[in-house]
């Protein structure tokens, strides 16, 4: 190994760790189209697996690979949101979520992001952020 490749796999680490959050994402908003739920405990999952994103692109621990990880698991969980927003919005109108997801204006979105979430769902994710923050230290 070079003297540059820890330097390099951390640069190329942000880019995977956004293709994880749109996938992730992505994966969970089609579960609760599934299962008629928000399943707002994959936010723990989601955490875990920011988590391991960085540790095998090899950034270094400490708190910069903790703030990546629990800043990655927070865009997880509102692009999930919004996406089952969009899906559940839109499911009645024919329109697939991500037609519904480029229709659906901000206020309108957020409105339904909160009347969808309960307590409940805001400590599944508190503990997503904590695992992230703990799994990635």
């Amino acid at each position: 190994m070079t003297a540059s490749s820890p330097a390099r796999s951390a640069r190329l680490a942000f880019p995977l760790l956004a293709l994880s959050c749109l996938g992730f994402a992505a994966a969970w908003v089609l579960l609760a189209a599934w299962t008629g739920r928000g399943c707002s405990g994959m936010a723990v999952v989601a955490g875990l697996d920011m988590a391991l994103v960085l540790r095998m692109a090899r950034v270094p621990p400490g708190a910069g690979r903790a703030a990546a990880a629990v800043l990655a698991t927070t865009i997880t969980i509102l692009l999930a949101c919004w996406g089952i927003a969009a899906a559940w919005i839109g499911g009645p109108l024919g329109l697939m979520p991500w037609e519904s997801l480029l229709r659906m204006g901000t206020e309108f979105g957020w409105l339904l992001v909160r009347l969808g979430t309960s307590a409940w769902d805001l400590a599944w994710f508190a503990a997503g952020l904590l695992a992230a923050m703990l799994a990635s230290r």
